[in-house]
């Protein structure tokens, strides 16, 4: 098992290995699960060894971040009976750890929330860091807090029941911390696709176990995006918009956040502020080989979505990192450095996004 520490305004640490679930100790005070109807008849089972509420149980999928789910989960917390010494235990992938933090910082002002992630996009990425939202009809994860977990306990075993899509959409996250902080990564990724792809449990957990401490490094020196971690946001302004142009959850966060990159790569060789003009093939015949669309058209003709060019710039408008409607972007210099807040011109994003 890795345990990996995250130094926070409260520290926090990561742990990750197989058979977790059935470990994990027993949190103070009263104790809630939320989960959804696909990971709870899975792995609720395994923490039978902890003394809990009726686990609260959401819908899958990006729906479930809505006002509506949120103030559903309150109220079931309240009629839990749970108090400020309680916890909330948030076992599934990225929608529950993103709402179960997000109704744990609100609820009675804030309760305790320990994270069980289940998907590798999870593992690698949401959970880890802090950050809660819902989604608004204008824009993803408009609403939110930042509310860091007491722990997070990543159960690599949770991986082997992922559909073959799901494991792919998890390499999105795992390519983006590999370009923003362990340029090594790429290249031990590369000759084990198949291994990647088969749920190898060792490589998945080495995986999971790099791209923590990349984040782990990003969020410890900045831990409310003051700065340095707007690293960890490349690719999104892209992939936020691809979200939410296509309807939420039509097409996965790690498949448009692969898509994402290679178009902020293509941004950083138009500007000439990418430094090794191998990178943005090398990321397109990596994506190919774990299964994932290596470009944009590749994208809109498996999704059977236009994406046309003027909703996408409506939508990356409005991007939580835009700066007076001008959107911002994080570029690669090379593997393992990116800049952050990087302008593009109107006419750059237009050709970037124009079908080809």
């Amino acid at each position: 098992m890795a345990q990996i520490a995250i130094e926070a305004s409260r520290p926090y640490a990561v742990h990750i290995g197989p058979g977790l679930l059935t470990e994990l100790p027993q949190p103070d005070g009263p104790t809630v699960i939320l989960s959804d109807s696909t990971v709870a008849p899975l792995y609720a089972d395994r923490l039978s060894n902890l003394r809990t509420s009726d686990p609260i149980i959401v819908p899958p999928g990006e729906d479930s971040k809505s006002f509506a789910t949120l103030e559903r989960v309150l109220g079931e917390l309240a009629n839990a009976g749970l108090d400020r010494s309680g916890t909330l235990l948030a076992l599934g992938g990225g929608v529950i750890g993103d709402l179960g933090g997000l109704a744990a910082s609100l609820y009675m002002r804030g309760i305790e929330v320990i994270h069980c992630p289940t998907t590798l996009l999870s593992m690698v990425d949401s959970s880890v860091g802090g950050k809660t939202a819902v989604n608004l009809a204008s824009g993803k994860n408009l609403a939110g807090t930042f509310k860091q977990p007491q722990a997070v306990y990543a159960d690599v075993e949770t991986l082997g029941t992922l559909e073959i899509e799901e494991l792919r959409s998890g390499f999105g996250e795992v390519i983006k911390s590999a370009l923003i902080g362990d340029a090594d990564l790429l290249e031990w990724i590369e000759p084990q696709t198949e291994a990647c792809l088969a749920g190898d449990p060792e490589v998945l957990t080495e995986i999971v176990t790099r791209c923590v401490r990349v984040k782990a490094r990003v969020v410890s020196a900045d831990e409310r995006e003051a700065g340095r971690r707007k690293v960890l946001n490349l690719g999104h302004t892209f992939a936020h918009a691809i979200e939410q142009v296509a309807g939420y959850g039509e097409i996965p966060h790690g498949v448009a956040v692969a898509v994402g990159l290679v178009l902020a790569l293509e941004a950083g060789a138009e500007i000439q502020l990418l430094e090794d003009s191998s990178l943005p093939g090398r990321v397109g015949d990596l994506l190919e080989k774990l299964g994932l669309p290596r470009n944009l058209d590749e994208l809109r003709e498996r999704s059977g979505n236009s994406l046309a060019p003027p909703a996408l710039q409506r939508a990356m408008s409005l991007d939580k990192k835009s700066a007076q409607g001008s959107p911002r972007f994080v570029l690669v210099r090379r593997a393992g450095s990116v800049e952050p807040d990087s302008p593009l011109n109107e006419g750059l994003i237009e050709s970037l996004l124009t079908p080809r």
